[in-house]
């Protein structure tokens, strides 16, 4: 991967690969999920901290046989053990179940697939009977055997205890001198035990990723089925291919996403609301008939029905707009609440406050939140005018119906229903030259 981070951490829909790995194994219902690490082994298990999990340290990388020999400690002999891959993340849970389902409690079980150019892949060699023979490497094969489409997956359904013999029985007689495996399949057949090789349901959820080019491939992959189920749920999508899911979406009914969106966390998007192009939302609740202009972005943050926000427009952590609320161009919000049919449109600032119902927040208003050392907050009364160019020096309070005259600063609490300002005394200099340059 030419990374210092291990390759079942990076990222696909961003989240770190063995991550789904983990996912896949929890939905299957495995009693005991033991992960088999070694290279940036701290770090992993940094990233995973779940109790539940078992871990079992591979110091050397002798082959895939070795690295399951180091797992059985941790496994009773009347067990069945799947072993899944951490750096192959698109497997479906229908695939592994039937493979679980299709092999009786005592024989072994492979998922297979087949392939057009399976050059790279071990294949499956089949008896007569369409039991599995033995599994061949590619650097290993006859002309012959690598003639052979089926491909092996990686992924068994073993007992644990006959499991545990032919791991014993390995030995590295290979081009690779390492321990195979794939070899407990000839170990099986030689033992009397059937080897069913049952195929997935695509050759797409078996990709293997050893490189950013195939990483990048297995996330489009991904983010196809993602998008896919979004416009099963009821939304439409300008173009599939332009959108990325980073977590769990939940749409409603005639949800339009345009170009370039990242939804990221924990989204969920009312009935018709409509995501501009170019736009983030993470962790974030939207309620119906809401439109989200081009370019902007949502983090953490509620927003009701029928508000407006955008374009270009940030709502930071802890932003809660009521209904019909208006957020306009280079607005910025954080951690405050606007009220019902409350607008604060234009190149405006809103930091630790408070807004009222019906408020109007004139363009290039900001409230002054931090002293250098402490948050304070604003509050501004229900149906409230704030003029244009006005500073809001926190803590401060502007009552109910109080009208704010453009250009103020204010530094003390405004009454209601009454005008208050604040500004120098204008004056002009008649006799007051522009400077000039020195030639």
């Amino acid at each position: 991967m030419r990374s210092d981070i291990p390759k079942v951490l990076q990222p696909m829909a961003g989240r770190p690969l063995l991550a789904h790995v983990l996912d896949l194994a929890a939905d299957l219902g495995s009693a005991k999920t033991v992960v088999v690490y070694g290279h940036g082994g701290d770090l992993v298990q940094a990233t995973f901290p779940d109790p539940a999990l078992e871990w079992a340290l591979q110091a050397e990388q002798l082959g895939t046989g070795h690295a399951v020999q180091q797992a059985m400690p941790h496994i009773s002999d009347d067990m069945r053990v799947l072993v899944l891959c951490g750096d192959v993340p698109l497997l479906t849970q229908a695939s592994v179940q039937r493979l679980v389902d299709e092999t009786p409690t005592d024989s072994v079980g492979v998922l297979t697939a087949y392939l057009d150019d399976p050059f790279g892949y071990g294949r499956i060699v089949r008896g007569d009977d369409d039991a599995v023979l033995r599994i061949v490497e590619q650097k290993d094969g006859t002309p012959e055997e690598l003639a052979i489409r089926e491909i092996n997956s990686g992924v068994f359904i073993v007992p644990a205890g006959q499991l545990r013999g032919w791991l014993d029985r390995l030995t590295p007689q290979n081009n690779q001198n390492e321990l195979y495996l794939t070899d407990i399949v000839g170990l099986a057949v030689t033992d009397g035990v059937t080897v069913r090789g049952i195929p997935a349901d695509s050759f797409e959820e078996m990709m293997g990723i050893n490189d950013r080019v195939q990483l990048a491939a297995a996330e489009r992959v991904y983010q196809r089925k993602l998008v896919e189920q979004l416009m099963r749920d009821g939304a439409r999508v300008a173009d599939p291919a332009r959108v990325d899911i980073r977590g769990k979406v939940i749409v409603g009914r005639d949800v339009f996403i345009d170009v370039n969106a990242v939804l990221t966390g924990d989204v969920t998007l009312g009935d018709r609301v409509q995501i501009g192009p170019n736009c983030s939302i993470t962790d974030a609740s939207i309620g119906a008939d809401t439109v989200v202009l081009a370019n902007s972005v949502i983090e953490s943050s509620q927003v009701g029905t029928h508000c407006n926000i955008g374009p270009f427009a940030r709502l930071r952590p802890g932003t809660d707009l009521a209904e019909r609320a208006k957020v306009g161009n280079f607005v910025e919000i954080k951690k405050s609440t606007v009220g019902v049919g409350s607008k604060v449109n234009h190149l405006t600032y809103i930091g630790d406050a408070t807004i009222g119902t019906n408020v109007n927040v004139g363009a290039g208003t900001i409230t002054c939140n931090y002293d250098g050392a402490n948050k304070h907050q604003t509050v501004i009364g229900d149906g409230a005018f704030i003029g244009s160019g006005v500073e809001l020096v926190a803590p401060v309070t502007i009552g109910k119906g109080a009208t704010i005259g453009a250009g103020s600063t204010i530094t003390k609490p405004a009454p209601e229903d009454t005008l208050t300002l604040e500004r120098a005394r204008q004056s002009s200099i008649k006799s007051w030259q522009r400077p000039t340059k020195n030639k």
